[in-house]
Parts: C-alpha cells; structure tokens; sequence
C-alpha cells in the first residue's frame, strides 16, 4: 500500500538520488542500512526483483510525524531527467566538489524517488502552522545513507539544489 492511500498521511515533497544502476543495491542491503540508522523506523511493503534488488519501501518514522515511500526507477527516463537537472542547476553551482557531482548527473541511469509525508494527527490538521509537527530529519538521515550507499548525487528539485 502506498502512503498516498493513507488518509493520514499528506504528500509534501520529492527528492531523488541519481546514480550508476550498475551499483543498486540489494533489499537486504537497504533494510540493514535503514536498521543502523533508526532502530525506530518502522519498515513495511519491501519489495525485491527476481534478483533481489531493491525495488521499493515504505518507511514509517512516528516519532517524526512522518513517512517516506522510496522507489528504484532506471533506464532513459532518468538519464534524461540527470541531463536536465544538470541544466538547471549548472548555473546556480559554483564550488569544486559541486561541479563536480553536477557533472555526473547526465551519466545517472539509476534513480531512488523519496517521497516525504507529513503524518496529519488531529493535532497537526487543526493546526494554522502547516509545517509545525512535520520533522524532516529522517528524510535527511536516509537521504544522505542512500547517497553513500551508492555513492550518488541527492537532488532536491523543489530548492533547486544538490544534496
């Protein structure tokens, strides 16, 4: 079941990790990797391919009064959408390191889609601050742990900005 289907939950953002799908690592190797980094992640609907490959998860953060669905995409799509990313951001980017990584984003033929939600308590709903509950940490903490699992480039498309 996708956190779109939950009534609860509310959509907030996208993020994205661009990388080499030579280095996509196994289902087993994100749980563990998500294990290590919040023993209070709750982690449901892991799915594997025929090889066992990461496809997808849903991770549960109460604490955080959030939840994130994590996908693989690969293929033209993505190197596509790399090649446009780098477009937008290259004039925006102006550190070594940055460029650096910016110019890996045409190459990028794997992708994991992080797709943040706010868990919406009746607390949170009658609430005028949109944003007063909603703790982006665990976005962050499994954002940057995917990035250096496969050694690829975070994206924030809504700020603009390499992750």
């Amino acid at each position: 079941m996708s956190t779109f289907e939950r009534d609860e939950y509310k959509w907030r953002e996208t993020y994205f990790v661009l990388f080499d799908a030579a280095k996509r690592p196994s289902l087993q190797q994100v749980e563990a990797m998500l294990k290590d980094l919040n023993d209070r992640f709750e982690l449901l609907n892991p799915v594997a391919d025929e090889d066992g490959r990461f496809e997808s998860l849903t991770i549960m953060s109460p604490d955080d009064y959030a939840a994130l669905d994590i996908s693989f995409e690969a293929g033209d799509e993505v190197r596509e959408q790399g090649a446009s990313f780098y477009q937008e951001l290259k004039p925006s980017v102006s550190d070594a390191d940055e460029r650096k990584r910016l110019a890996r984003l045409p190459k990028c033929d794997g992708r994991f889609d992080l797709l943040h939600f706010e868990h919406m308590t009746p607390a949170v709903a009658e609430s005028d601050d949109e944003d007063e509950m909603l703790d982006p940490s665990a976005l962050l903490i499994v954002l940057d742990a995917l990035v250096e699992l496969v050694d690829g480039v975070g994206v924030d498309p809504a700020s603009g900005t390499l992750l």
